[in-house]
């Protein structure tokens, strides 16, 4: 497996956000009608489509800091948004998306996916934000990956953005993450020993699943050789920049804080452990409680010893603002007590259009 390793905590920053109509805010078909009308200068990322034609991935350049990431996340989401007849709203799911209504980009690489996922992926398109951090080298980066790994419910809580599937309340803070739960290899990896044992696991998963390589290994966290990263790939995809400034900022400072630390002396996280922390997050979001140095602890409590360790980022400060005022799951249900489901999609629609203060 080739690696691109080298680049020692460069950062990219990729969202999926769901192309809705303008004016009722429904699911549209139409990204590619999107990327045709957007133009994207060289240097400053990337558009592309995804699995599903209602949806859009922009990515960042190789970004120096979470800022420079963000800021170049909000001139494509400008751009896209300039594509005459173009809504955007940026969620794991779309809250009254109906069950089926969903058209597959018609590209090879998902014609495969399709075939391998059938009626699992005709459900509704899910949407998320991942990060890509920058590795100087493959045993770097698995051990980053281990130390990211238990991190990984703290992330999912704080991301929950998407509380309501085909017009209902799931119960769920993200919703998202259990539609994904249910293909194969989205789930947590186990902890890697070595590159080596990373590459052996991942040449026996691409065997048993006849998948063409490990890009289809659609795990919450991976080394990523090609492009030598790290990517995070639990989290919902938000409407707020500020929140994803906030989200990228943390996974960048606690990825050199893995960097630095040793093996814990218990040992990485059983996988069984952080699947049950994980689905705690996904349920209940920041009012949950996650197991985290060997019992129960509160969301507002693992965060405070993630943020010990994150750095001094302004922007870590929004993750204290979602732990006091509530993530977009909140915002969401607060939204539609207020004035039902036009309230969410117009909340959801006008926060990804705020491109304050990055454009």
């Amino acid at each position: 497996m080739s690696g691109a390793f080298g680049r020692a905590f460069a950062l990219g920053v990729e969202e999926e956000l769901l192309v809705v109509d303008p004016a009722t805010r429904a699911l549209r078909h139409t990204a590619a009608d999107v990327l045709a009308g957007m133009r994207v200068p060289a240097g400053a990322g990337s558009a592309h489509p995804d699995t599903f034609a209602a949806l859009v991935e922009l990515a960042s350049p190789v970004a120096a800091t979470p800022e420079d990431g963000v800021r170049a996340i909000a001139a494509l989401r400008a751009r896209a948004l300039a594509v005459p007849g173009t809504g955007l709203i940026g969620a794991g799911v779309h809250p009254d998306g109906a069950f089926g209504d969903v058209v597959h980009v018609d590209e090879p690489r998902y014609h495969e996916i399709h075939a391998q996922l059938r009626g699992l992926l005709r459900r509704t398109p899910t949407s998320a934000l991942h990060v890509h951090v920058g590795m100087p080298d493959a045993e770097t980066a698995v051990h980053v990956g281990n130390g990211l790994r238990e991190w990984l419910p703290l992330l999912q809580a704080l991301a929950g953005n998407s509380p309501f599937w085909h017009g209902v309340d799931s119960g769920l803070a993200t919703a998202r993450a259990q539609l994904f739960r249910g293909y194969p290899r989205g789930d947590i990896p186990p902890a890697f020993s070595s590159f080596d044992h990373f590459e052996e696991t991942v040449a026996a998963v691409v065997a048993a699943g006849d998948a063409p390589d490990y890009t289809f290994l659609w795990w919450d966290i991976r080394p990523h050789p090609r492009l030598g990263t790290v990517e995070v790939r639990a989290m919902d995809a938000q409407s707020s920049l500020r929140t994803v400034h906030g989200l990228v900022a943390l996974v960048a400072g606690l990825a050199r804080a893995a960097a630095e630390a040793p093996v814990p002396a218990r040992g990485w996280s059983p996988r069984e452990a952080l699947e049950e922390s994980s689905f705690r997050a996904a349920r209940d979001g920041v009012h949950a409680t996650l197991l985290h140095d060997g019992a129960l602890r509160p969301v507002a409590e693992i965060a405070a010893d993630a943020l010990a360790l994150a750095g001094t980022d302004p922007a870590l400060e929004e993750i204290t603002r979602l732990l006091h005022d509530g993530a977009g799951a909140d915002r969401q249900r607060t939204a539609f007590a207020r004035g039902g489901m036009n309230a969410v999609l117009e909340l959801l629609a006008a926060e990804t259009a705020d491109l304050n203060p990055y454009v």
